[in-house]
Parts: C-alpha cells; sequence; structure tokens
C-alpha cells in the first residue's frame, strides 16, 4: 500500500517507520522533524498526498489539520482514505470529513491512546470515526501500529470517545496524586498504600499501570525524574478539548473543569510544563490545605 505520512513528531516518527518496517511504501513530510529509518522524505505535504492509497496525519490540533487537509486533498486521488490520528476537536473533525467525502474520498478520524511507548511498539489503542467502508480500508495500518481499534461511530465518534477518555484520565491522575500526598501527610507508606489501593476498590490505571509515586508499581516516568511519557501540557490540551466539547454539548462537567483548571495552574503558572502529567504527585507533595 502507497501511504502518506504528514506529522513525524514523537508520535507519528515510530507510527510510520512502524508501518514502513512492516512493507508498506511510506512517505512522509514534517516542517522539523526528520524521516524515520524505511521513510522517503517528500518536499510538500501535498507531495505527501500524490498517489497515495492512504494518507495518515498526526498534528497539533484542529486548525493546523483543517489547513494541512485544505493543502492534500485536491492532491489525493479518488478513493483514497484519509486517517487523520491526530487528537482535535470533534468539529474540526467533522469538517475535514465533509470536505474529504465532497472530494470522492473516504475520512476517518482515528486518535490514539498509549503515548511515545505505544507509538515505538506498535501497541496504540485507535478509537476511530467514520464510515464501515472508511474504517475497513485501514483497518490493518491499525493491526501494524496498535493492539486495538474500536470503530466508534460516525465521523468525531473517534474523537470524541478521545476526549472523554482522556478527561477521565486528567480527573483520576489529579485524585491519585491527591490521594498519595494525603497519605503521606497521614504517615502511611506509599508501598502499603500502593498495596491496598491496587487490589481494591481505588484501582485505577493510573494507579496500577503508571503510579505516579516512583519506586512504587511498574516503571513509569515518576521513575525517571517524571520525564514525559504523557507530556502534562498534552494533558492540559485534551482536558480543554473536553470543556471545549462540554460547553458545545451543554454538559455539565464539573470534575473535569476542575482538573482542567489544576493542568492550567501545573502548566501555565508553575514547573509542569515538559513533566510528565504525573508530576503533579510532587506538586501535591510541596502544598499543604490553604
Amino acid at each position: 500500500m502507497k501511504i502518506g505520512f504528514i506529522g513525524l513528531g514523537n508520535m507519528g516518527h515510530h507510527m510510520a517507520r512502524n508501518l514502513a518496517a512492516a512493507g508498506h511504501a511510506v512517505t512522509g513530510f514534517d516542517l522539523s522533524a526528520p524521516c524515520p529509518e524505511g521513510v522517503l522524505k517528500a518536499d510538500s505535504a501535498a507531495g505527501v498526498a500524490a498517489d497515495a492509497d492512504v494518507v495518515v496525519t498526526m498534528l497539533p490540533n484542529g486548525a493546523i489539520l483543517q489547513s494541512v487537509a485544505a493543502e492534500i486533498i485536491p492532491a489525493m486521488p479518488t478513493g483514497a482514505v484519509l486517517c487523520d490520528c491526530s487528537t482535535v476537536d470533534v468539529e474540526s473533525a467533522r469538517i475535514v470529513a465533509q470536505n474529504a467525502a465532497n472530494a470522492g474520498l473516504l475520512a476517518v478520524d482515528a486518535p490514539v491512546s498509549g503515548g511515545i511507548g505505544g507509538a515505538d511498539a506498535g501497541t496504540l489503542t485507535f478509537m476511530a470515526g467514520g464510515t464501515d467502508d472508511s474504517f475497513a480500508k485501514v483497518s490493518d495500518l491499525f493491526d501494524i501500529m496498535g493492539q486495538k481499534a474500536v470503530h466508534c461511530g460516525e465521523s468525531g465518534a473517534g474523537q470524541a470517545a478521545k476526549i472523554c477518555n482522556n478527561m477521565i484520565l486528567g480527573i483520576t491522575m489529579a485524585g491519585t496524586c491527591e490521594a498519595f500526598a494525603l497519605a503521606d501527610k497521614l504517615g502511611l507508606d506509599r508501598q502499603k498504600m500502593f498495596d491496598v489501593v491496587s487490589t481494591s476498590s481505588g484501582y485505577s490505571w493510573t494507579m496500577n499501570a503508571y503510579c505516579p509515586a516512583p519506586g512504587v508499581g511498574p516503571q513509569s516516568p515518576a521513575d525517571n525524574d517524571y520525564k514525559p511519557g504523557f507530556a502534562a501540557e498534552l494533558m492540559l490540551k485534551d482536558l480543554r478539548l473536553s470543556q471545549q466539547a462540554a460547553v458545545a454539548a451543554d454538559a455539565d462537567t464539573p470534575m473535569g473543569e476542575r482538573a482542567t483548571e489544576l493542568y492550567s495552574t501545573f502548566v501555565d503558572d508553575e514547573d509542569g510544563l515538559g513533566m510528565d502529567f504525573s508530576a503533579m504527585l510532587p506538586r501535591f507533595e510541596k502544598r499543604g490545605r490553604g
């Protein structure tokens, strides 16, 4: 399959490399990041799209996605698939899908979960929106780049699933970090805290798989000075998307709103920029109730 890949940053680099390693002919483009091994470099986004069976995009936000889509859609052959794996607002995903359909193309919005490690290992989870035909045409690629792909519904449904998932993730991580900081101040050993919570009703992914306390549970960014597996600023981006969606849908999300405020303070006003999102724990450790 001829695949174009636009956006070769921390995630896209690994995803494109895995597609090339599986035997596909992959052409890549990025304004600054280099092409991974096995990926042919193009001079422009439109150059990536020409003659491609599938174009995969991994871009920072909805405005950039819409701009890139406007450039590549006219260059793509009829019947090709535009598969966007960025995390963007639902409205941008739907606009791009409609523009693709108007040009005789198929479109899938398929944001991912699993972070840089999952992109490298090919173990991402894809949450996909689009028609059955669109999903079927790219499902084999999802199998190469990830371990699971869920067809969530029509265009925009993938982004909706990602936004809701990551709102839960942000809320849960904040609560997990709060609980560890409280346990510290109550004199409870962190390992004992983990042993209890990880096997009882406080069980969560943030506790059991991505514990924010160094030296407790499986290896996580906490054991590497909180160097990001999932950066705090990316969590903030996703939480802000959740609140944008909540306003548009008239949904009451007080916990999501508070988590957004916490991560906004952490990233914008404290030392969270460039840290893993689990670095909320040392933040809470240093704070009292006032």
